[in-house]
């Protein structure tokens, strides 16, 4: 069966996935228009949703504030609009006008709808993209825009797409807030009527917002309920405007772009919206977070069939104060404990002694490292694990050969005072020799020093966003630096195959669908406490999969918060992503190394099933009982179970945890203790986890299928 169809009698436009459906049309007056979003549908029965459109019966409404499938700014339309144009005279409309459709099926699964508009007076095109795969019910969008006329157009707002949702009883929204150290916190709030808008004036995703949405009608949980969820695939300043309509409706419109910015085009030129990808089911919160998870590992990341390497970095440890001496002893002691990448942080460039200098100069400093970085990187692949380095070329220190060299090339306002955070200005990216600059020092810095990894960084946000080169360059500089961004990053790739990225901006500042396309791995916050980051892995985990969630064991007190947990808890913590290892080995016991050794041992166990399989949550992990978080293969013949409770009370009911994904009629084994477990009892009734006593107890359960006809003593 196609994935899409359209109807001749009623024209309508039926894109079906494996287990929902899309469906739009174009009305009456030529503007595509949105008909259904949510479970499998026939192409009869889409047609009987395709109600032709109504002229509004109360002349004081105008067209209906939702419904279009990309709203314009024009005529009698007075929602949030989607498309928002300024001509040369100043004039603000667009009407529709149909130019053609396509529908390209050339490779197998994979289909793609275009729909070709034009305005009906002024030489502007529209092309409305939608993509469909028969593997995923994600449905991708995305919008082109060309200037046909021989004037300037300024796109005051040019979203990626508008999502309209069925009539509901009511509107719940979920989404992320949170700040530096504090990111991806959950927030599950009932939608107000008006408008709400999430957005990043800040040039990066933000720590304080992601570009995601989930809404159902206030009754879904994880395990059951409609839901309707999209997410931006863009790593610069972005919006999102959800709407709840006086009438009862929702819906949402986002995409590149805060308000006071704009795309400028000029004659002949064409601007293509990052892609906004959409998402039904009807399976509850977790049923839509397996389904983005299993979307970005096969269709956004390039190598997550790849299993990710265990990590040490060196940045708690030393600090500034790098030196190959301090780096090889720490990179010892590492590879005894089963790392398999070393990654040297900040401190190891030109005059790097504190975040006041050094950074642009992207050269290892000579009285540290006196004949280069090669040989740490050397004695590191000998010990048998890979060599990586931090790194953060966007920036500058005023206090730099870079800076006194081209003091133009940072963002700045002409006449202005150059604001600078945390020490450093940021490189206009936006600007082409710039790039360039940062691409050719990289892949030298790659070649020279054989490293296999690099943490790229973005430690502040922007300011004075002036371009005063280009016309319109302030407008041009939020979209063109993001653009210039993503070519750094694929053409790095494309020289060095095997070279592997992880993204980070003072930890999740940077962490969406568009970077993720161009890196293996997040870094998921700079605040490694375990206790902390439980919240912000449930937040991380809603949209992002575990396959890129980096997590670090770290040193106790923990250095931002002075909490001290087991080594186990914190491992078990970070054992729920890519595991990795931060603090002062030099400083760690016998008896904690030996720990550690035997922990990440387990790790590799089991990471296979964190890193590949499907994820589910369990019980809160604010609540006082314990939480858990359950990886499942995908044939269902194996699973991992992290469980963690805070601090017990004394007289709390001890209830058992009801794992989830297991087939029933089977058994499992539990590769420590032995026991075997019914797969209906661990799902209907629970499984009685024996933690340890006291605060910040934690345990791991490895559960393999037992094999039909084999004698074993089930538990009974």
């Amino acid at each position: 069966m196609p994935l899409i169809t359209r109807s001749p009698g009623t024209g309508v436009w039926l894109l079906t996935t494996p287990r929902t459906s899309y469906a739009l049309r174009i009305d009456g007056t030529g503007a595509p228009c949105h008909v259904a979003w949510g479970p499998r549908l026939t192409p009869e029965e889409a047609d009987a949703l395709a109600a032709p459109f109504a002229e509004p019966s109360n002349s004081f409404e105008g067209r209906p504030p939702v419904g279009e499938e990309l709203p314009v700014d024009g005529g009698t339309r007075y929602g949030p609009p989607s498309l928002q144009v300024r001509y040369a005279d100043g004039s603000r409309a667009f009407e529709w006008e149909l130019a053609g459709h396509r529908v390209d099926d050339s490779v197998p699964g994979y289909e793609e709808l275009v729909l070709e508009f034009r305005d009906r007076v002024v030489p502007l095109s529209v092309a409305l993209h939608y993509r469909v795969r028969a593997d995923t019910d994600v449905i991708e969008r995305w919008t082109v825009l060309r200037n046909d006329g021989e004037e300037p157009v300024d796109l005051l707002r040019a979203d990626s797409a508008a999502w309209t949702l069925p009539p509901l009883a009511d509107y719940r929204l979920s989404h992320v807030t949170g700040q530096w150290s504090a990111e991806t916190r959950l927030r599950r709030e009932r939608l107000a009527h008006g408008e709400t808008v999430l957005t990043s004036r800040r040039g990066i995703t933000s720590h304080h917002a992601n570009p995601w949405t989930v809404l159902d009608d206030g009754t879904a949980d994880e395990d059951r309920g409609r839901v309707w969820s999209t997410a931006l695939a863009w790593s610069g300043s972005w919006r999102i405007t959800v709407q709840r309509t006086p009438d009862g409706r929702a819906g949402l419109t986002g995409g590149v772009g805060h308000d006071g910015t704009c795309v400028p085009l000029a004659p002949g030129e064409e601007f293509t919206t990052p892609v906004a990808a959409g998402l039904f089911t009807d399976g509850g919160f977790g049923a839509a977070s397996r389904a983005w998870h299993a979307y970005v590992r096969t269709h956004v990341l390039r190598h997550a069939g790849e299993t990710a390497p265990v990590l040490y970095n060196s940045w708690e440890a030393t600090g500034f104060d790098v030196d190959e001496a301090s780096q090889l002893a720490l990179a010892e002691r590492a590879a005894r404990l089963g790392v398999e990448l070393y990654v040297v942080d900040d401190g190891w460039f030109g005059a790097r002694r504190s975040d006041r200098a050094g950074l642009g100069d992207w050269t290892p400093t000579p009285d540290r490292f006196p004949h280069g970085l090669r040989p740490l990187s050397d004695a590191v692949h000998r010990l048998g694990m890979r060599f990586g380095l931090w790194v953060e070329p966007e920036m500058v220190n005023p206090d730099s050969d870079l800076y006194r060299a081209h003091p133009d090339w940072v963002l700045h306002l002409p006449g202005r005072p150059r604001t600078e955070l945390r020490n450093q200005l940021v490189l206009n990216f936006a600007r082409r020799d710039v790039a360039d600059w940062a691409h050719g020092r990289l892949t030298r810095l790659v070649a020279e020093h054989r490293v296999d990894f690099l943490k790229w960084d973005m430690n502040r946000v922007f300011g004075e966003s002036g371009w005063a080169g280009p016309e319109g360059g302030n407008d041009r500089l939020w979209t063109a630096y993001v653009r210039n961004l993503y070519g750094v990053l694929d053409r790095l790739r494309e020289a060095h195959p095997e070279l592997r990225i992880e993204t980070c901006s003072g930890g999740g500042g940077r962490v969406d669908l568009g970077i993720l396309a161009r890196t293996d791995q997040a870094w998921t916050s700079d605040n490694t406490d375990a206790v902390d980051r439980l919240g912000i892995q449930q937040g991380f985990s809603q949209v992002y999969p575990a396959r890129v969630m980096s997590a670090w064991v770290t040193d106790v007190p923990n250095q931002l918060t002075r909490l001290s947990v087991p080594l186990r808890f914190r491992f078990h913590v970070a054992m729920a992503g890519l595991l990795g290892l931060g603090g002062d080995l030099t400083r760690w016991s016998e008896e904690e190394l030996a720990e550690a050794a035997a922990l990440v041992a387990r790790y590799k166990e089991i990471r296979h099933l964190v890193q590949h399989g499907d994820q589910y949550r369990i019980g809160d992990p604010y609540g006082e009982g314990p939480s858990a978080v359950q990886y499942v293969a995908a044939d269902g013949g194996e699973a991992v179970v992290l469980v963690f409770r805070a601090s017990p009370r004394h007289g709390s009911p001890r209830v058992p945890l009801r794992l989830r994904g297991l087939p029933s009629g089977v058994r499992f084994r539990d590769t420590e203790t032995g026991t075997v477990h019914h797969a209906t009892v661990l799902t209907q009734y629970g499984l009685d986890v024996a933690l340890p006593s006291g605060d910040w107890a934690s345990a791991l359960i490895h559960l393999e299928r037992v094999p039909d006809g084999a004698e074993d003593r089930a538990e009974r």
